[in-house]
């Protein structure tokens, strides 16, 4: 039986839906506690929350009271889903309280002593956790934060985190992103069917263009220093239910075969596969010779939705390379990313 109690904030939303779902299955980790805003506080948690997703609500879970977002009662280890408009406070106070907070939402990711994760790409950036709490510096937390990336930005870090032993200069990426990445209700259907909207806002393309760097930097005293890679992104907004595309060109210094680039994404694995983590796939890229993959209908659930599949590799007349890559935004880009985070730290002795 799992052993870890856990809580959830934002634990309503679409991301906190995704949790609840995939931690029901999870060995170590069990749902003990679910915060969210005034208005289904003391309600249990099927009536609170309007239930969205294929897989069924766990008994355990809607039988459970939903509590203020606020530190005390929760355990030590929360997952937040937090709406960004109010999870910048929120998590600092827990954090502040003595709580370990594994959040999906942007507030924090980009704070110097705050953690940017994705185990197979920067693990030893955990040690940024220490300095979260020394005496006499800011923040000073009894607790820690650890962040995932943005939904997108995950997907591209995952596809040029290989291609960084070629000496990777440039990309330029656009980005085809799913529906249920705005939430619920999301985008109005008579915006969203037959069209393609050539906007996110919440500084969507900043982050990607940002977070991707942090991601793929080199961790150097207890201080990241950012990848030198120049990113140029723009992203879409398409009538897809789940999985971001992105389409990409990538600069790099050394030339490399089209076999070398799929072999290294081909045998690339990171500490979560060495440690057998349970939400970690076996392989988290997975290359596509099919000419018309990857496709969000086909290849989205790919290693449960924590695979990153990537196809049509080719020449590019601007830069050197092009290719095309999917992944599964709420799962690898949310939910899925957080727990992994956690069960990282779990088996690091940090929780």
């Amino acid at each position: 039986m799992p052993t870890i109690p856990v809580g959830i904030l934002g634990a309503t939303g679409m991301v906190g839906q995704q949790f609840v779902a995939l931690l029901a299955r999870h060995p170590w980790f069990r749902v003990a506690w679910l915060g969210a805003s005034q208005r289904s506080e003391g309600k249990a948690y099927r009536e609170a929350a309007a239930w969205r997703l294929a897989a069924p609500l766990p008994d355990e879970v809607g039988d459970l009271d939903v509590d203020a977002a606020t530190p005390g009662r929760a355990p030590q280890l929360v997952f937040s889903g937090l709406d960004s408009s109010v999870a910048g406070e929120i998590e600092a106070a827990f954090a502040a309280a003595g709580h370990i907070v594994v959040s999906n939402a942007r507030n924090h990711r980009m704070e110097p002593t705050i953690p940017l994760l994705i185990p197979e790409i920067n693990a030893d950036h955990l040690a940024l956790l220490d300095a979260q709490g020394a005496p006499g510096t800011t923040p000073g937390w009894k607790g820690r934060i650890v962040t995932n990336p943005n939904c997108a930005a995950v997907v591209l870090a995952m596809a040029l985190a290989p291609l960084r032993a070629f000496g990777l200069k440039t990309a330029i990426v656009t980005t085809m992103q799913a529906i249920s990445g705005a939430g619920y209700p999301g985008v109005a259907s008579w915006d969203i069917l037959g069209n393609i909207i050539p906007f996110i806002g919440g500084g969507e393309e900043e982050k990607i263009e940002t977070e991707t760097k942090k991601i793929l930097g080199c961790l150097n005293d207890k201080r990241i220093e950012l990848h030198p890679v120049t990113i140029s992104a723009q992203t879409t907004r398409v009538g897809v239910q789940n999985g971001h595309t992105l389409s990409a060109s990538v600069g790099l210094e050394h030339r490399p075969s089209l076999d070398a680039i799929v072999e290294a994404w081909r045998t690339f694995k990171g500490r979560p596969q060495e440690l057998g983590l349970p939400s970690a796939p076996a392989q988290p890229i997975v290359y596509l010779t099919e000419p018309n993959r990857p496709q969000p209908s086909l290849d989205v659930d790919r290693g449960g939705g924590m695979t990153v599949s990537v196809g049509r590799l080719r020449p590019c007349p601007v830069l050197d390379y092009k290719f095309i890559a999917l992944g599964h935004n709420t799962i690898r880009g949310a939910a899925g990313a957080a727990i992994l985070n956690a069960e990282l730290m779990h088996r690091e002795g940090l929780l």
